[in-house]
């Protein structure tokens, strides 16, 4: 039996995994939380009160756990009020997650999965999809943590016995979703019209249980070791392409009214946008051929199977 600890077990990916491995894995399933938010499975044992902080003591939800997969840190913030933003993610994302990683490798864990961020490899694509080996070009201060607790975790691998194993997910779907996807998903429901008829674009998903599914696949695979993956549901679609697969889960037409690229650009520009529109019309491709080949690995759910699942409205958009 393999014991597990979650962090960020409150989460729209923790709880996910704590969902599945509850269903799946006879050993100790275990929560981190720095109080508890949504109702977990009865058999999991929660910790609370704990902060992802370099001074955090994490002895008690560490005792007796073989693997640990790291979900938990501060995400981006539409509206950051912070003085430093960088200071404040390696704060968290780089400084507390290797505090956490050096007391698991002292407690005996044997296995670190750290949830990273497509964002390490860059913000757009162009001629080439990304892959898990190239070099990284973060593209915010949130990226640049995860980037920075990478290297960190891979080095502390280098001497301890716990082996590390690195996660990239491109933008994650499912009931629920939070952000820019779950606004979309409001919108075409509704069918208002958006400006988006003519993207010719590319875009990475990955739907919330196909990613779960590979984090499961990292718990005990030897060829997981000290390895950086990307994951997808290696079905690259145009924004135009998703809403309309979004209107037929609903049995509605998506209202696209066709507008050119760079009309759209521009626009966005003039009103301090380009970083949205960059989101919605820029490309940001994933090549998973390593996550495939080393860990024989594919994609459990299709994109049409995923928003399926997801057809569930928002409960509140972000």
């Amino acid at each position: 039996m393999t014991n597990i600890l979650i962090t960020g077990a409150n989460g729209f990916i923790g709880s996910a995994v704590v969902a599945t491995l509850v269903a799946t894995e006879a050993g100790v399933i275990r929560a981190a939380v720095r109080k508890t938010t949504v109702k977990l499975p009865s058999r999991v044992e929660v910790v609370e009160r704990l902060e992802l902080s370099p001074d955090t003591d994490w002895t008690v939800a560490l005792k007796n756990i073989d693997v640990v997969i790291h979900c938990a840190a501060r995400v981006h913030l539409l509206k950051d009020k912070a003085a430093d933003p960088l200071a404040e993610f390696r704060s968290i994302n780089t400084e507390g997650t290797l505090h956490f990683a050096r007391q698991a490798a002292q407690a005996g864990v044997k296995r670190f999965i750290f949830l990273s961020s497509l964002g390490v490899n860059g913000a757009e694509t162009f001629d080439q999809a990304f892959a898990a080996d190239d070099s990284p070009e973060p593209h915010s201060p949130y990226a640049q943590s995860k980037l920075e607790a990478e290297s960190g975790l891979l080095n502390l691998a280098l001497s301890t016995a716990m082996s590390i194993v690195i996660i990239r997910p491109p933008l994650v779907y499912g009931p629920n979703a939070p952000g820019n996807f779950g606004s979309l998903l409001r919108i075409v429901n509704k069918q208002l019209p958006l400006p988006l008829g003519w993207v010719d674009n590319k875009r990475s998903f990955v739907f919330l249980d196909n990613l779960v599914d590979l984090i499961r696949c990292c718990v005990r695979h030897p060829n997981a070791t000290n390895q950086v993956f990307l994951v997808s549901d290696d079905e690259d679609l145009s924004t135009t392409q998703l809403l309309k697969k979004m209107g037929q889960v609903f049995n509605k037409r998506a209202l696209l009214i066709p507008v050119p690229v760079i009309v759209l650009k521009t626009a966005a520009k003039l009103i301090g946008k380009a970083k949205v529109a960059q989101q919605l019309l820029g490309s940001l491709q994933v090549d998973i051929a390593k996550t495939q080949s080393l860990l024989g690995w594919e994609p459990p759910f299709s994109v049409d199977e995923g928003l399926r699942k997801t057809a569930v409205i928002p409960k509140k958009i972000s």
